[in-house]
């Protein structure tokens, strides 16, 4: 799971630092060829971009960082961590629902998959089955009761076991 996305946040560097080492630099200079810099739009909007695309590189690199520090050991085996797919009902809406916990970069809410940063996810790290969770969402107080639980354990052990 952690490797797509070190894939995934990978790319977008490689892409990033291509436009900063060989495009930006054409664009500035062709910007700048076009007289006055105080008053050349082209210029400051390369310029900008140029910032942006930096901060944008060393961001990525920070999570690229954080995601390698993440022990797989350190995944609880029996109560919700990341990777985990877990089924609540809500007592508040009165209907189940199914959620796995993701990294921010995954997040999806409409297929289900929430990060282990947003409300939901937080509250429901480190519980088990059968707990209640009381949920302060933009929406209001959501009371949750944990039904289910897989973690991520229960799907890479099975995998290998049978390579």
């Amino acid at each position: 799971m952690t490797d797509q996305i070190k894939r995934k946040l990978q790319d977008e560097i490689d892409a990033l630092e291509h436009e900063l080492i060989h495009e930006l630099p054409k664009e500035i200079k062709k910007a700048a060829a076009l007289g006055d810099l105080s008053e050349n739009a082209e210029y400051h909007m390369a310029k900008q971009r140029q910032e942006f695309v930096k901060a944008r590189v060393r961001q990525i690199g920070k999570r690229l960082a954080d995601l390698s520090m993440v022990n797989m050991n350190n995944i609880p085996h029996d109560r919700v961590g990341l990777g985990s797919t877990v089924k609540i009902f809500d007592n508040t809406k009165n209907e189940e629902m199914q959620y796995k916990l993701v990294t921010s970069e995954e997040s999806d809410v409409a297929t289900g998959k929430i990060s282990t940063t947003s409300p939901i996810g937080r509250a429901l790290l480190n519980k088990k089955v059968g707990d209640e969770v009381i949920v302060d969402s933009p929406n209001g107080k959501r009371e949750l009761e944990i039904l289910s639980l897989s973690t991520i354990h229960d799907v890479i052990e099975p995998e290998e076991a049978g390579a």
